[in-house]
């Protein structure tokens, strides 16, 4: 495969015109003649290029969606309620139909929503990025199985024709037996 260039490569393996390929399909092509590997840890290069507001929002996100926060959103909220309705009696902060409470949820989920979403879209940058990867591993997988496939079919051809040469020398062979053998048989 060393001395294919990326044209050809591109027209036998890929069926496209070299012009056509894009720089993913160039990139692995590349890496297929120079015997490099196209696949790395996405996670140790995503994780670094993190910056702190965003690794905030994911940990935001993290908790925010687990059943942790939800039961202990759940107590605070049965703590609230039964605390001003129940035990503090005549001296509630925020009574019936708890506006206070009301006001603070909203204040939470007003904070909490975009930062999740943030999460989100940064999740689906990812995903598509590693949706990209994934397809450039593949693709290179499917180039060097095609490269095997190239070499076994060289190495079979090159195989019938020794065999061929074997068959036209044993003939031959077998002719000079015959001839000598015709020879020896003839009365002098």
């Amino acid at each position: 495969m060393q001395n294919k260039t990326i044209a050809e490569l591109a027209d036998r393996w890929l069926d496209e015109d070299p012009g056509d390929l894009t720089e993913l399909e160039q990139t692995v092509l590349r890496s297929a003649i120079e015997k490099r590997a196209v696949s790395r840890d996405r996670n140790e290069a995503y994780e670094k290029e993190l910056t702190f507001g965003e690794r905030v929002a994911d940990e935001i996100a993290r908790v925010g969606g687990s059943w942790t926060f939800i039961f202990a959103a759940l107590a605070f909220l049965l703590l609230w309620t039964v605390g001003n309705s129940l035990l503090l009696g005549r001296d509630q902060f925020d009574p019936y139909p708890y506006i206070l409470l009301n006001l603070v949820l909203s204040m939470l989920a007003a904070l909490q929503a975009p930062v999740i979403m943030m999460s989100q879209n940064r999740q689906a940058a990812r995903d598509r990025l590693d949706a990209a990867h994934d397809y450039q591993v593949n693709l290179k997988a499917e180039i060097e199985i095609l490269a095997l496939h190239d070499k076994l079919d060289e190495l079979r051809r090159k195989e019938i024709l020794q065999i061929r040469d074997q068959l036209t020398e044993l003939a031959s062979h077998l002719q000079r037996v015959e001839k000598g053998a015709v020879a020896e048989s003839r009365p002098e």
